[in-house]
């Protein structure tokens, strides 16, 4: 079978030590190599520089010593120090170190004014970042100069709006008269400014409210192109190959839909791209062929499932972008964080509520869209919450589950931090909603054989019937299994051999081997060789191009194929069951949530919400019930000073 800060600040995750799991051995060296790199025996260098090794391991941007002074030294440390310095004496100990700079300096270690301990690397990912969307966002001049520059005409925009958001199709039509249409409201603020950020919740509809927004910003091009001698040049991009399809599949059948002149249909691009693809990702590399001195060709970027996108990725994105290009990310600020460094959609966003603008911008973004008609009015802050927070919309209202069923009530529990009420939810043994005790490990097989026989029969049983590629694929995604753990009896490896076996033992996979027909995989590691990238998922089927030899089939974004030899195919793994992580950008009909038997630091809200709005039809979760209302109420934030630097009132570049 195959297989000194004020403490005032809520942004940071406090880091827990426990005896025998705090620092890892990898910690351990960081830690010893810069203390040596400093030239002296330092314990307080040695101890922050673990730490923020370790830090950096889970996700984090930097570290907050606020978190970890003056708690207890990890024996396995093996320091002088029993204790952590108290923040002061840390601050002061490790500034006298070479290898520890303040923000500006070029050294190993930076440590801001707040007491946040960064690697450099990420310090400048972060500065950069900063500085870029706070200047994005920002007007240069007075509003009507601003328009002017634009070149936006009010009334052609008035006319498009009305055009593609009319009361049936949006918001305003599902409430009823007199709610904010926060989809038009978004595609206004898209052509409005160089910086938009759409948050909102699976099925509100932010994919399409792009896409409607590209078609108002070509035709307010078009008015440009012949001053300027040249058409409007869109990129559509996504973190993985999977949701780059989607973006792809929905700016097609929007465009088809709601522009009927062929000129500015032809202007909006039918293929989508992943980051790593668009930029030109070089073999063996980390670099790539699109920086600042050779920026992308592009003057409009759409980033979908942003929420997946790391610090390092978007910030070397934001470095290829010309001066004047457009950005616009969307994504759900709810879901899990990137699997690497950074929560950047997240600390983007901040916290709720968003649509709280400025008051000069609501007045705009309603005389646009209703005027005085719009009940009750935009918001206005004069708080200024965010700097960008004229570039930041989040969608309210869901158009694919209706507000009774039970996947829309679950996830806005899920949202809450309401454990309680969502296993009420799960337990009301509703259509689209249910919830089982995870049965003891010796037990799964049993008790998971009916669901795996009932989702994937009808998929084996078509592998024969050749050319029906697309129908395979369907069949496949109607349902998946989502595991909280990799590792351990109720993890996605696990289940994936307890899937191969039950598949093995009913007929249903007919050969052994790791190439059997059917065999579903994801790629796990990036290549650029044969364009194959993580999170791709392909099946494994005979193909007729080589007389019935397995074959490697993967969705083209373009809706074709492409094939490959099974063992020309980089890194993978079967893929019944997927983690949660990995099934970020994924949608399908059907899922089971398997969460494990016993507590662990990765089960949290956004990892429960992240699981069940994967379902479009039904989610069932297995699990127990006081580890579910725990995950529930356990929130996931990582540290970074992003959040700060895009809420304070300093001119760009004053924090950093």
């Amino acid at each position: 079978m195959a297989d000194g800060k004020a403490k005032s600040a809520p942004y940071t995750s406090r880091l827990t030590f426990h005896t025998g799991e705090s620092l890892e051995p990898i910690d351990l060296h960081f830690g010893r190599f810069i203390e040596r790199l400093g030239g002296e025996a330092s314990p307080s260098l040695f101890l922050a520089a673990a730490f923020v090794s370790r830090s950096a391991r889970e996700g984090n941007i930097c570290l907050d010593l606020n978190d970890v002074a003056g708690g207890m030294a990890p024996p396995e440390a093996c320091v002088s120090l029993r204790q952590c310095p108290d923040l002061a004496t840390w601050r002061t100990d490790i500034l006298k170190s070479p290898v520890v700079g303040k923000p500006g300096e070029e050294r190993p270690l930076i440590l801001d004014e707040a007491s946040r301990l960064y690697l450099c690397r990420y310090w400048e990912y972060e500065a950069e970042l900063s500085r870029f969307l706070i200047q994005k966002g920002r007007l240069q001049g007075s509003r009507p100069e601003w328009l002017r520059q634009k070149g936006i005409d009010l009334e052609r925009l008035r006319d498009g709006l009305r055009r593609l958001f009319p009361p049936s199709a949006g918001e305003t039509g599902r409430e009823g008269e007199g709610r904010m249409d926060w989809q038009k409201a978004a595609a206004l603020t898209t052509v409005l400014q160089n910086l938009t950020v759409i948050s909102g919740g699976p099925g509100t509809g932010k994919t399409v409210t792009a896409a409607k927004a590209i078609i108002l910003i070509v035709e307010q091009s078009r008015l440009l192109e012949p001053s300027q001698g040249k058409r409007l040049r869109i990129a559509l991009t996504a973190p993985t190959g999977k949701a780059a399809a989607r973006l792809q599949e929905v700016i097609s059948r929007i465009k088809e839909r709601w522009c009927s002149d062929p000129e500015i249909r032809e202007a909006i691009p039918d293929r989508a791209m992943t980051i790593h693809r668009l930029l030109g990702g070089l073999p063996h590399s980390s670099r790539f062929r699109y920086h600042r001195g050779n920026p992308l060709p592009v003057d409009v970027v759409v980033v979908d499932e942003a929420s997946m996108v790391d610090l390092p990725l978007l910030a070397k994105l934001m470095r290829a972008l010309p001066e004047q290009a457009r950005l616009i990310l969307l994504g759900d600020r709810n879901q899990l964080a990137s699997v690497e460094a950074g929560a950047v959609l997240s600390d983007i966003c901040g916290d709720p509520p968003l649509n709280r603008f400025s008051p000069d911008f609501a007045d705009l973004v309603a005389s646009l869209t209703g005027g005085d008609a719009v009940t009750p009015p935009l918001t206005r802050s004069t708080a200024s919450p965010s700097q960008i927070r004229d570039c930041l919309i989040e969608l309210q209202t869901n158009y694919r589950f209706p507000e009774e069923s039970g996947i829309h009530r679950l996830s806005l529990a899920v949202n809450r931090g309401a454990g309680e009420s969502a296993l009420s939810i799960l337990k009301e043994k509703g259509d689209d909603c249910r919830w089982m005790r995870i049965p003891p490990a010796g037990e799964l097989s049993h008790d998971l054989k009916d669901t795996i026989i009932k989702y994937f029969k009808e998929y084996m049983d078509h592998i024969d019937h050749a050319g029906e590629y697309g129908l395979l694929f369907d069949l496949f995604d109607r349902f998946r299994i989502l595991c909280a753990l990799r590792r351990g009896p109720y993890g996605v490896a696990e289940i994936n051999r307890l899937c191969e076996q039950i598949l093995f033992e009913s007929g249903l996979i007919r050969t052994a081997g790791p190439w059997y027909p059917g065999r579903p995989v994801m790629i796990t590691k990036n290549d650029y060789g044969i364009g194959l990238f993580n999170g791709d998922v392909g099946l494994i089927l005979p193909d007729p191009e080589r007389n019935g030899e397995p074959g490697a089939f993967f969705r083209d974004p373009g809706g074709g194929l492409r094939r490959f030899a099974p063992v020309r195919l980089p890194a993978h793994e079967t893929v019944y069951a997927l983690t949660i992580h990995k099934s970020q950008g994924s949608e399908f009909d059907n899922i089971l949530v398997i969460l494990p038997d016993r507590d662990a630091p990765v089960l949290t809200r956004e990892l429960i919400y992240t699981a069940i709005t994967r379902a479009r039809k039904s989610v069932t979760v297995w699990g127990e019930e006081a580890l579910f209302i725990r995950a529930v109420s356990r929130r996931s934030i990582r540290s970074s000073g992003l959040r700060d630097a895009l809420q304070c009132e300093c001119q760009p570049g004053d924090r950093f």
